[in-house]
């Protein structure tokens, strides 16, 4: 089975019809549907996506309220964040000096190499920037 982190670019993307990204999101999440791939987040980035979605988006509260009920009905297989998460997370922000990774980033990094998932739906530049896994 395919399995794919979902970034909260991904989340805020599908939610959210004025995003740039919006219809390649609803069809890769359309893709993931039909094909039974294995969606995963964080729950770190989940927090990030309704923290996101409540403060940017118009209409804020509605969506992320519809993020949440999403997340709990759906099969999304939401990864705790470990403190050994943490740590790597933190040392890997330090050795990327050149970077600007958010400490979400960094741990949905983390995560994904920890559990060997290699693919993600994310529109952030920094997901490509790390380059280490296949941008969807």
């Amino acid at each position: 089975m395919r399995r794919v982190l979902v970034d909260s670019g991904g989340f805020f993307a599908l939610l959210v019809r004025e995003d740039q990204f919006h219809d390649r999101a609803r069809s890769l999440f359309g893709q993931a549907n039909s094909e039974n791939w294995r969606l995963m987040t964080t729950n770190v980035v989940v927090i990030e996506s309704y923290a996101l979605l409540l403060t940017r988006a118009h209409g804020g509260r509605h969506h992320a309220i519809r993020f949440l009920d999403m997340v709990s009905r759906d099969a999304y297989q939401v990864e705790r964040i470990s403190q050994s998460d943490e740590e790597n997370a933190m040392r890997l922000v330090r050795a990327h000096q050149d970077k600007a990774y958010s400490l979400c980033d960094a741990l949905s990094f983390v995560v994904m190499e920890r559990i060997g998932i290699e693919e993600a739906i994310a529109f952030d530049r920094h997901f490509h920037e790390y380059g280490r896994f296949r941008i969807l």
